[in-house]
């Protein structure tokens, strides 16, 4: 039986304006093998991001997680305090932003970030340190590794930099990775080049990898299971072969359907807009996109329902 190292329990998150509370996620749940790699998918805006940064309580000021678990190797990080999260952070889960030109230090050589990253989670100095920092730049494949540890960020290409934040996970021996859109700002054949590395680290290091996307392509690719969200609901869960061989609910048939490669040889595109986070809608939020709708989907929210062993969805058409 395949380990879960990390398991996400009905997580309930809203963002408090000034006159109102309005709730972003709805009981996202979700399982993490040892080893593996989940993909996270859906369109901008549906609650990818915002559900990984609940994993490390790195949620905005005005955000709050008013219910739920995110259980990490049997303790419940959401009773950790911030000093025991700083240590997690980083160390046994390790975060690939979204924007690898932004997340580094202009003003510090990115040998001295990696450094730094080094002494706080694995507690090595000097010389240990060096050769620690050396390790993890070669095994991210960035040639000249002593030389290039004394360079500044924006001596670093984009695919350098994504590659240099990679390393800092594998120095400090990260138990999970989570890649926030880890290849958004790359050209494609740097994208290639980091889901092989990623591939790589999983596969050498057993670590489990939370990949957050919106390109289906990625996830046919690199992921052993998806999860699909729309409108901060989780609304289909799947193994990745079974996923696109029969996909169940309405929106995963309607994302495939939108890939140039989809089976028809059409390219078909989902009608109108994600609703917004104050829109109020009924019932299952996709329904007024839905070609499927029936009269009971614009009253109630269906649950996830047992389609096969490891497969489930939110659609009443199951019934």
């Amino acid at each position: 039986m395949v380990e879960n190292i990390l398991e996400v329990k009905n997580i309930n998150l809203g963002f408090q304006s000034e006159e109102k509370f309005f709730q972003a996620l709805y009981d996202v749940s979700f399982s993490l093998c040892k080893g593996k790699t989940l993909a996270l998918v859906g369109e901008s805006g549906c609650g990818k991001t915002m559900s990984a940064m609940s994993i490390l309580n790195l949620i905005p000021k005005n955000a709050k997680i008013t219910s739920g678990e995110v259980i990490f190797k049997g303790e419940n990080l959401l009773e950790k305090s911030q000093k025991e999260m700083s240590n997690i952070r980083g160390g046994k889960i390790a975060l690939i932003p979204q924007d690898p030109m932004t997340s580094l230090n202009p003003l510090y050589t990115v040998g001295d970030q990696l450094l730094e990253v080094i002494k706080i989670h694995q507690n090595l100095y000097g010389a240990e340190a060096w050769t620690k920092a050396v390790e993890a730049f070669e095994q991210v494949q960035i040639p000249d590794a002593k030389s290039r540890l004394k360079n500044y960020p924006h001596e670093f290409s984009g695919g350098m930099k994504q590659r240099a934040i990679i390393a800092m996970a594998l120095a400090c021996n990260a138990e999970i990775i989570i890649a926030d859109e880890p290849t958004t700002a790359l050209d494609v054949t740097i994208q290639a080049q980091i889901m092989k590395l990623l591939k790589e680290i999983k596969k050498n290091n057993q670590t489990s990898i939370l990949l957050i996307t919106h390109d289906l392509a990625l996830v046919n690719e690199n992921a052993d299971d998806v999860a699909v969200m729309y409108s901060g609901r989780i609304v289909e869960k799947a193994p990745v072969k079974e996923f696109f061989n029969t996909p169940n609910h309405p929106y995963s048939k309607a994302l495939l359907k939108s890939l140039p490669s989809n089976k028809s040889g059409m390219l078909d595109t989902i009608q109108g807009q994600p609703p917004a986070l104050n829109q109020v809608i009924d019932g299952c939020k996709f329904h007024p996109r839905c070609g499927f709708c029936i009269e009971k989907c614009k009253n109630e929210v269906p649950n996830l329902a047992q389609i096969s062993s490891n497969h489930v969805s939110a659609c009443f058409l199951n019934d």
